[in-house]
């Protein structure tokens, strides 16, 4: 299974340079996991008839905290996969959403803007950054998880 992740994209309404990234990037993923801060819900609607599961962030309005979950845990292939965004500062921020996760083989997040893609004590830690936002990291990026025998990552960078 091949799954498009994305984060942090501050939008508040759909946008043809994140459709043009969903096109080419996630045009053949079976999933579209959003790790929060959407900002409002029609951002979504630029990923078109993919499936997308999607938790809120900090930043979402209370419209989006009233229709989307702030966590998820998935079951994909045998696979627990915990979706989040995260809070706070980034220092420690992987051990303090684990924590309300609880255990899964990889774990989602968001918030930091910075992408992390990283096994710790047997978790894949996974943060695609923000494919809109680059000022806390020095690229724009989105992720793409493959889901067979294994959870494995990858992170992309975006042309400027």
């Amino acid at each position: 299974m091949k799954i498009g992740v994305i984060s942090d994209t501050h939008l508040d309404c759909r946008n043809q340079r994140l459709k043009d990234i969903s096109n080419k990037y996630f045009c053949d993923c079976d999933l579209i996991l959003h790790a929060g801060d959407l900002i409002d819900a029609e951002v979504l609607q630029v990923f078109g008839n993919k499936k997308v599961k999607a938790v809120y962030g900090n930043m979402d309005l209370p419209s989006v905290r009233r229709i989307i979950p702030e966590k998820m845990i998935l079951d994909i292939n045998g696979f627990r996969v915990g979706l989040i965004h995260g809070w706070g500062g980034p220092h420690d921020i992987q051990d303090r959403i684990l924590k309300v996760t609880g255990h899964v083989d990889c774990l989602v997040y968001g918030h930091t803007h910075e992408a992390a893609n990283e096994v710790r004590d047997g978790v894949l830690f996974f943060n695609p950054g923000s494919p809109t936002d680059k000022r806390f990291a020095r690229h724009r990026t989105i992720g793409i998880l493959t889901i067979d025998h294994s959870v494995k990552g990858e992170i992309i960078i975006l042309q400027e």
